[in-house]
């Protein structure tokens, strides 16, 4: 079973509570990254790691909004 699949299969509510777990994590990701990087002493390797899975959470939460928010035809 795919994400997109499983999406389908859960209820507003549920996707509403994972989108602020999600939003949540994204948000700590950022700062931990930017902390990383302030200090000077960032491990490229980490923080480019890092970056890889706010952007994997950010598409995830794309996913989620696009599912509790259909589009609507003009």
């Amino acid at each position: 079973m795919d994400a997109t699949s499983d999406l389908s299969m859960k209820s507003d509510e549920v996707l509403r509570l994972e989108l602020e777990v999600l939003r949540r994590q994204h948000r700590d990701l950022d700062e931990a990254i930017r902390a990383l990087e302030d200090r000077g002493t960032a491990d490229q390797l980490t923080v480019r790691r890092l970056k890889k899975q706010k952007l994997q959470l950010k598409d995830m939460i794309t996913r989620i909004e696009d599912r509790l928010i259909p589009d609507i035809i003009a």
